[in-house]
């Protein structure tokens, strides 16, 4: 059962895969440990993923069912990120989706999007308008890619996008499968003066075909808490960290344990190592569009990583 799940979906966490065969995590470590010394897959920071040094890209109807639990905490989160009339950009991606969903709740936005699931999670949206970009359908993902979304997204400037992708290392920064979706979110991070990546831990590490957003140009990761036993994660996270990047960690259930962010849910914030790193290129920042608040909404407190 769990080789078949892994074949099938290019990468699941022990935490699904406990769920599916309806067993404990540590039975299920125990198993994957096995398989991978027969080389039939490898482990990969509280996962399994397919033998080799990138994974193949999943498609939607797979990722759907996939850590559905810790989608929706990073979700929950990243809401709280957004205000009230902003601009801000939606890559496409399951995560990203259930982002759009709370989305729908902030009056006043502006969203543009190439995912045609994040435009119906907005469709009925009071007071949000949704602009799709141009291009040719991506049917495995439901997203618009190819010159036509690039070249709608030129002269383009928002506060911030919000991107999810295959897979994130500190080393390369977001990466994906597909060199034209990797096209597209490279054009979405353009128009953006601010970069948030959504990705659970099951993605920390793990390093796909096609890098989509530097590790110097991400502004904050937004994650969910990776299980105790995870080391590797904590350590992928500290190494984005020291780069710079700012960690906000949501639990699996929803309530992410940090201080306090009314009216919405709580968030916590790692805080960086040392001095932030250079701006990203001249161009991010002279949006026209950028956060009223006129900075970054530092709110949080300093969490240790290697507390585990």
């Amino acid at each position: 059962m769990i080789l078949e799940m892994v074949r099938a979906n290019g990468a699941v966490s022990l935490r699904e895969l406990a769920r599916v065969v309806q067993t404990s995590e540590v039975t299920v470590r125990r198993d994957v440990r096995a398989l991978e010394a027969e080389g039939l897959l490898d482990r990969r920071h509280g996962g399994a993923v397919l033998p080799g040094g990138f994974t193949r890209e999943s498609g939607f109807p797979q990722k759907s069912h996939l850590a559905t639990a810790e989608k929706t905490a990073i979700a929950d989160l990243a809401a709280n990120f957004v205000e009230e009339g902003e601009a801000v950009v939606v890559g496409a991606g399951t995560t990203t989706q259930e982002l759009a969903r709370r989305l729908a709740r902030i009056p006043g936005l502006t969203v543009v999007t190439n995912s045609l699931l994040v435009a119906q999670a907005l469709a009925h949206a009071n007071r949000v308008e949704v602009v799709m970009t141009g291009g040719t359908l991506r049917g495995s993902n439901y997203a618009l890619v190819g010159s036509g979304a690039e070249q709608s997204l030129q002269g383009l400037r928002v506060s911030r996008a919000f991107l999810s992708g295959s897979g994130l290392t500190a080393e390369r920064g977001l990466s994906t499968s597909n060199m034209l979706s990797a096209s597209v979110d490279r054009a979405l991070v353009q128009a953006a003066a601010e970069v948030v990546v959504l990705a659970d831990h099951t993605k920390l590490g793990t390093d796909t075909m096609f890098q989509t957003v530097p590790t110097d140009v991400i502004t904050r990761l937004v994650t969910d808490e990776p299980p105790v036993h995870d080391d590797r994660a904590a350590t992928e996270l500290q190494a984005l960290a020291d780069q710079g990047v700012q960690i906000a960690v949501a639990g699996a259930s929803g309530n992410s344990g940090g201080d306090s962010v009314p009216p919405r849910q709580a968030r916590r914030d790692v805080a960086l190592p040392g001095p932030r790193r250079g701006q990203p290129a001249s161009g991010l920042r002279t949006a026209a569009m950028l956060d009223p608040s006129g900075g970054e909404r530092e709110r949080a407190r300093v969490a240790d990583l290697r507390r585990r």
